[in-house]
């Protein structure tokens, strides 16, 4: 694995009023191994920081535009989605696939060796069949950043994403496994991982990675390990 060069990465971060995307924004632009980071999303964020460039921008469905800003990064920490239940099928499938897709399509082409960070999700299927239907989309999202050609692709595949921080759950399942978090960590630590150790997990990884072509997807038991350990796993491999 090669060693990070001090304060020449430049990332992209797409998502960063999320909450993953949040945390990994804070987290880059207090890291001494980022040069830059041009965040991508339809909202401000409410904060200047001199290695941040705010790029708004609200049609996903083209991302065209955002060639120009897209050139010459290193990485992209790609954060964008939406809960399940809180669109219809069609919008998570558009909001998953397509938008996933059309960035992926822009940015291969303005940045063609960057690396891609991509959140993903628990039972992300590739092959189609799952009947879930988070689980599919996620998993058509991933082929589609496989496709496109990147030469390093890291899936972070989370179960249940702690929020840390106090805000308003999107449904009563989330608000339910929230209330009994304590418990739920002790009895099934394998499928929860705090919000902020995933987000700069995700950021890590894209710091320290290897000048080889390679896939790696990474569980949410491999999360935590990279969390407990605070660097990614050394043995990366295609």
């Amino acid at each position: 694995m090669t060693n990070p060069t001090v304060g020449q990465n430049r990332l992209v971060i797409v998502g960063a009023t999320g909450m993953v995307g949040g945390y990994a924004l804070r987290y880059a632009l207090d890291n001494s191994e980022v040069k830059s980071v041009t965040s991508i999303g339809r909202k401000k964020l409410g904060i200047s920081h001199p290695k941040l460039k705010e790029v708004l921008h609200q049609n996903f469905a083209d991302c065209s535009p955002l060639a120009d800003a897209l050139s010459n990064q290193d990485a992209v920490v790609y954060c964008l989605g939406t809960y399940t239940g809180s669109v219809s099928d069609e919008q998570l499938r558009v909001i998953t696939v397509d938008y996933t897709t059309e960035f992926a399509r822009v940015f291969r082409d303005s940045s063609p060796d960057a690396t891609v960070s991509f959140l993903s999700g628990n039972g992300a299927d590739p092959t189609g069949r799952s009947r879930l239907a988070f689980a599919r989309y996620k998993g058509q999202a991933e082929k589609a950043l496989l496709a496109a050609g990147f030469p390093r692709v890291y899936l972070f595949r989370p179960a249940y994403i702690y929020p840390v921080e106090p805000r308003k759950e999107p449904n009563f399942n989330y608000r339910l496994i929230r209330a009994i978090y304590p418990v739920f960590r002790v009895l099934f630590p394998n499928q929860v991982i705090r919000a902020d150790d995933l987000a700069r997990a995700m950021v890590d990884v894209v710091l320290r990675q290897t000048a080889e072509r390679q896939v790696v997807v990474f569980e949410n038991r491999d999360i935590r390990t990279m969390a407990e350990s605070r660097t990614p796993p050394t043995n990366l491999a295609a």
